[in-house]
């Protein structure tokens, strides 16, 4: 497959008072857009929240994970499958890291800046010294560094990405053969109306207070803002075919990157909030040409009054609908799940008019499979 292939996915989804991503005040991050005041949730916390969900339905073992403390990991790793010390496999974890050309950290055993890499990556590594740990644990500092010069360590980082990482990618700013291009791209959520910043003032009262105690323990405020958000997300399918080699992976992980991105909630405050809620309408798109945000479907807000999802979907049915007749790039497949209405409904007909006939979650995942995989197989 050489030709691009992108999936958009849109969400609209109504989270109830939350403080689901926070600024450097505490309070819910914000966006002005439209010239009104947004709630805003950063893709950064929206990604973080999908890649925690993918251990859900995966084995963290086949997943990654993005850490400062590679070295470490490795060094348990050799513990575990050798008969050397700690102390021995902590040298030659060290070593075998210095040889990649990483930056050490300021703190010892850190690396300079978090590393994202899949866990199966780092036991090929220790598979490349589990055989001669001893010898090389024998090894003064520059014997040890000599020796594993040799080793192909950054080779194992460069091949066999875990999904994850395929997905969203890897920098490494001053070793450009370890980056990988991130085949996902994850917009800010914002809501389809204006917000407004609320704050909860609580108070906590000691439980051993004496009968003639008053007043309170501890007080406190919290931001808060509740918002109907419209979620923006594109993957593309010719990159993260490049990333994993095989079209069948690929496709594996566009349905589990679609399904843990509609699933999935950031979980700032949650305690505070108990603020996770499913999406009311989920639509993926497959197209050719470029991705295609549909976010100026709310430049002018919704406004604030009853039905603000059922309007926002309306509009987003619009966007697509009018964006599709005027710029005449017709998708490849479209598929939708909403809790709207009958397709019978108003509402309903508007958005099986524009993304089809409603069904099931399970049932968008397996069109979208489908549709994909006639299309990698040139049908």
């Amino acid at each position: 497959m050489t030709d691009r292939l992108y999936i958009d996915v849109h969400i609209l989804q109504t989270v109830p008072p939350a403080n689901l991503n926070r600024d450097d005040n505490g309070n819910p991050k914000e966006a002005y857009f439209g010239g009104k005041r947004r709630s805003r949730v950063s893709s950064q916390a929206w990604k973080r929240a999908t890649r925690m969900h993918f251990a859900e339905t995966h084995d963290p073992q086949d997943l990654a994970t993005r850490t400062k403390r590679i070295s470490a990991r490795l060094a348990e790793g050799i513990t575990s499958r050798t008969a050397v010390t700690a102390e021995d496999a902590q040298r030659i974890a060290d070593a075998l890291i210095k040889s990649t050309g990483i930056s050490a950290g300021k703190k010892e055993g850190d690396t300079a800046y978090l590393l994202f890499y899949g866990r199966r990556q780092l036991d090929g590594i220790v598979d490349l010294v589990a055989d001669t740990a001893t010898d090389l644990a024998a090894l003064d500092a520059k014997g040890l560094d000599e020796a594993v010069k040799a080793l192909p360590v950054k080779e194992q980082l460069q091949s066999g990405h875990p999904a994850d990482v395929a997905l969203f990618g890897r920098m490494v700013a001053d070793i450009p053969s370890l980056n990988v291009d991130a085949a996902t791209q994850v917009a800010h959520a914002i809501s389809t109306h204006a917000a407004e910043l609320e704050f909860d003032y609580y108070t906590a009262v000691d439980d051993e207070n004496s009968a003639d105690e008053t007043g309170a323990g501890m007080i406190g405020t919290i931001g808060f803002n509740s918002a109907t958000l419209y979620r923006y997300a594109t993957v593309g399918l010719h990159q993260l075919r490049d990333n994993l080699g095989d079209d069948k992976a690929a496709i594996d992980a566009v349905d589990l990157f679609v399904d843990s991105f509609a699933r999935s909630m950031p979980t700032g405050y949650g305690n505070s909030f108990a603020h996770r809620t499913r999406p009311s309408l989920v639509a993926v798109v497959i197209r050719t040409d470029q991705p295609v945000n549909l976010v100026s479907a709310y430049e002018n807000a919704v406004p604030a009054r009853h039905g603000i999802v059922a309007e926002s979907a309306r509009r987003l049915a619009t966007e697509f609908s009018t964006a599709t007749d005027q710029w005449g790039d017709e998708p490849l497949y479209v598929g939708i799940c909403h809790t709207l209405g009958a397709d019978t409904d108003e509402i309903g007909q508007q958005l099986a008019k524009a993304f089809g006939a409603n069904r099931t979650f399970a049932a968008l995942r397996d069109g979208l499979r489908a549709s994909l995989t006639e299309r990698v197989n040139g049908n």
